[in-house]
């Protein structure tokens, strides 16, 4: 895409709330009516606590990613860049609240993009080695899933390319996206992302991809990620069995054999990356709309939305956003509204054109992984038909 940046400022709405505009003169003096106001302001114009913002502030400043200018400070260029992602604005929209030219909103916009960026691999921890909580606790997980360090899946996110781009990015529904894959932890976040495969790309490919490349997708030995029926069952990766598999079981569902039991419970998991992709995209609407950056820019935003998700989450676990979409660890009913997901995401963010060749094809790593899941699956049926009248189940 050749045009310009200010040429590619079109994300969703056009317009500052007027109420907003009539808070301050110009960007700064709207930053510091902001930051020196209630909380209550700073988390609906930033997305993001006072502290969380300030401390964001003081990490880039010192690490050298960004540095005030005889105009603009720092704690106004990153609010600048999180109003747009947070409120869904076009640039020019920006414009009328901060007083800046559109060519200076677009500067420092991708400047602070490109810092976050930067220390985004260390926003994205590996799962550690004690057993989450939500598993720990309770008993239709404990101990059978005790090796779980949490759940794969993909979303579309509607993205702008040029016209002789779009094909590969035409996905099934024939909208235009890119594929991202994360994988989440139970306390929702983002243990990795993999942005900016062509919404055409299948499931399979994104998974090769974030199994086989540089920065790929780590399991620690041992441990293994619930996926759901769209990818392999292979070491590091448990999907559910291949008989009626449902996104939400009935309530009033009876498994009338281990298979079934494992099926069900597997499926409970899932509600958690829905619930923090529902918290992502709640936070940061842009990823809702298709906005008309160059694509390299729309891939970053994936991953930097991301990474401020968990740089959040691990400064203020308990803001407003996170709040909504907690409920507890697991709902006893399995009825959690489910997102419709499909691909997935990456770290490094480059052209996604080579689909991987990467295949569990041995039989012997294809045994252990099934080995794993039965053995799963028995025991947990062992102690669950103790629980019960066998007449219960024919």
């Amino acid at each position: 895409m050749e045009s310009s940046e200010e040429e590619n400022d079109g994300v969703s709405r056009n317009h500052v709330p007027k109420e907003l505009i009539r808070l301050a003169s110009n960007g700064a003096k709207f930053v510091d009516e902001v930051l020196n106001g209630q909380n209550e302001c700073c988390l609906e114009s930033f997305r993001m606590d006072k502290h969380v913002f300030y401390k964001l502030c003081n990490i880039l400043q010192a690490k050298g990613l960004l540095r005030h200018t005889n105009r603009i400070k720092i704690e106004e260029q990153l609010a600048i860049f999180v109003f747009i992602i947070g409120h869904n604005l076009r640039t020019r929209a920006v414009q009328e609240l901060f007083r800046y030219s559109g060519e200076t909103i677009s500067r420092h916009f991708n400047h602070v993009l490109n810092a976050i960026m930067s220390i985004s691999l260390e926003l994205f921890q590996p799962p550690g080695s004690v057993v989450p909580s939500e598993i720990s606790e309770d008993p239709r997980f404990y101990p059978y899933f005790k090796d779980c360090v949490g759940v794969i899946d993909g979303i579309h996110v509607p993205v702008t390319v040029g016209v002789d781009e779009q094909g590969p990015f035409r996905n099934k529904n024939g909208l235009l996206s890119q594929n991202i894959l994360a994988a989440c932890s139970f306390d929702l976040k983002f243990h990795y992302v993999l942005a900016g495969w062509e919404g055409s790309a299948t499931d399979l490919q994104v998974f090769n991809s974030a199994i086989t490349r540089r920065n790929n997708l780590q399991v620690p030995e041992g441990r293994y990620y619930i996926v759901d029926s769209k990818y392999p069952n292979v070491p590091g990766f448990v999907a559910p069995y291949s008989i009626p598999y449902y996104k939400e079981f009935p309530s009033d569902f009876h498994p009338q054999d281990a298979t079934e039991l494992f099926n069900q419970r597997h499926s409970i998991f899932r509600n958690v990356i829905d619930r923090t992709f529902g918290a992502l995209k709640a936070r940061f609407p842009i990823l809702m709309s298709a906005p008309s950056y160059p694509l390299q820019t729309q891939v970053k935003l994936v991953v930097a939305a991301c990474a401020l998700h968990n740089f959040i989450r691990n400064e203020k676990p308990d803001d407003w956003i996170f709040k909504m979409y907690e409920h507890g660890s697991f709902p006893m009913e399995e009825s959690e509204p489910q997102l419709e997901m499909a691909v997935a995401p990456k770290m490094d963010v480059e052209s996604q054109t080579q689909a991987s060749d990467h295949t569990f094809d041995s039989e012997e790593v294809v045994h252990d992984a099934s080995q794993l899941r039965n053995s799963i699956a028995a025991e947990m049926w062992n102690d669950f038909i103790q629980d019960f009248p066998p007449c219960k189940f024919h």
